[in-house]
């Protein structure tokens, strides 16, 4: 079992890794945007609010996997295939995209407008209070929502094995659904869980850590 279940592992682990970077660095700058252009916020562009709200709206209203099956020309022409593990990473990214960019902005509504407006009186410029004010004290929030990211790109992972991505989801399907090996399919489902349980706990302490200091 083991010889399956290890090389399942590490698929989830590289998918897992790689989509929550390319995730973050779609996710970011728009989770940062759609604060810092909402009415009356440091730099004000109600109509590129909304552009970005309803294009985050419309990408989150997808499920999965249709999302996944619609991405993949797209996935032909980054990777040079639709099916595999690598190639599952680039409708995860963009899935996990428009989550990241509303834990992001949730995280960076949640830092004190009166340090916001105290460095505008200041004469802070808008690059000087996204860098030095919102995201050094939203960091705790913003571990939170990383956390919360990496966890859903989990549970895309294992969806994504319902049509070849890899990974333990596609090890439980094919084995614990398709063969009827029910052993498999409790091994995947228990290291698809713990995996959540650990990446949650790092996530509490590492956030508990750095609020700390």
């Amino acid at each position: 079992m083991a010889k399956l279940i290890i090389p399942s592992l590490l698929q989830t682990l590289y998918m897992v890794f790689f989509s929550t970077i390319f995730s973050l660095v779609i996710g970011f700058p728009l989770g940062v945007l759609l604060v810092i252009t909402e009415k009356n916020s440091i730099w004000e562009k109600p109509i590129l609010n909304k552009i970005l709200n309803g294009i985050i709206n419309i990408l989150r209203s997808f499920p999965f996997l249709i999302l996944m099956i619609i991405l993949f020309p797209l996935s032909k022409i980054i990777v040079g295939k639709t099916i595999g593990t690598t190639a599952t990473i680039v409708p995860l990214s963009i899935a996990a995209a428009p989550f990241a960019a509303r834990v992001i902005e949730s995280s960076l509504k949640e830092v004190d407008k009166g340090v916001i407006e105290l460095s505008l009186s200041m004469g802070a410029t808008v690059p000087q209070i996204i860098f030095k004010v919102l995201i050094p004290e939203a960091i705790p929030s913003l571990i939170m929502g990383i956390t919360l990211t990496i966890i859903n790109l989990i549970g895309y992972s294992a969806m994504a094995g319902a049509i070849g991505g890899g990974g333990l989801g596609d090890l439980a399907i094919r084995y614990g659904l398709y063969q009827f090996k029910t052993d498999i399919m409790l091994v995947s489902v228990i290291i698809i869980i713990l995996l959540v349980q650990g990446i949650q706990y790092l996530g509490n302490r590492l956030a508990i850590s750095v609020n700390k200091k």
